[in-house]
């Protein structure tokens, strides 16, 4: 079964021409997924835009996997730092789209949406996502939900893949970002999450 994603009017970034790329890039959707950690979401997400800058690449153009995957380290390096920097660890985020976009040259003939065109259900999607570098459980299950819920792409079972993340009117990750006040309450309900996490710690 194949699963065409239809391309999202989406407001991640609250930047028009990051969201535009994000809406029709798969690559820069997965790029954006990898960046966001230990970094604002809106700024994770706006990075495969600021890339794409980098690289000399116009407003219709689209990232390159094998592009990335044989570019130059110091380069790509160079690309990550800016200023400003595409993510606060540029070093170690650089390395990581090397080798993500490696494993889609290697798997994938270097589609990013081969991921998912013909996924037979939601727990393979989970697992082909989560087998990429920078990937763990938590990631790979927003994932499947920011697909399902914003793309299009809802193979059987992605809901139960995606756990919590995959909850209709949920607000707990990118996956629920519609707009500037979706975007507030998905950033309100983390930080809940993070002080409540902090409280069990240090009572535990």
């Amino acid at each position: 079964m194949r699963h065409t994603a239809r391309v999202p009017d989406l407001r991640l970034t609250q930047d028009p021409r990051a969201d535009e790329l994000l809406g029709r890039d798969p690559l820069a959707l997965v790029l954006g997924m990898l960046f966001d950690q230990q970094f604002p979401m809106e700024r994770a997400f706006a990075g495969p835009r600021l890339l794409a800058d980098r690289m000399g690449l116009d407003d219709t153009a689209t990232l390159s996997a094998a592009g990335l995957a044989d570019a130059d380290p110091d380069a790509l390096l160079a690309w990550f730092q800016g200023p400003p920097a595409v993510h606060r660890y540029p070093g170690s985020m650089a390395a990581r789209t090397q080798a993500l976009c490696r494993l889609l040259v290697e798997r994938y003939d270097g589609r990013a949406d081969a991921l998912w065109a013909d996924v037979p259900d939601g727990t393979t999607l989970l697992r082909r996502i989560g087998e990429l570098p920078g990937f763990g459980a938590q990631k790979a299950k927003i994932l499947v939900a920011l697909l399902g819920k914003q793309y299009g792409v809802t193979p059987p079972g992605w809901q139960e893949a995606a756990g919590s993340y995959g909850e209709e009117g949920s607000r707990r990750s990118v996956a629920d970002i519609t707009g500037p006040e979706s975007l507030a309450e998905v950033r309100a309900a983390k930080q809940a999450a993070k002080a409540a996490a902090k409280a069990a710690s240090a009572t535990g």
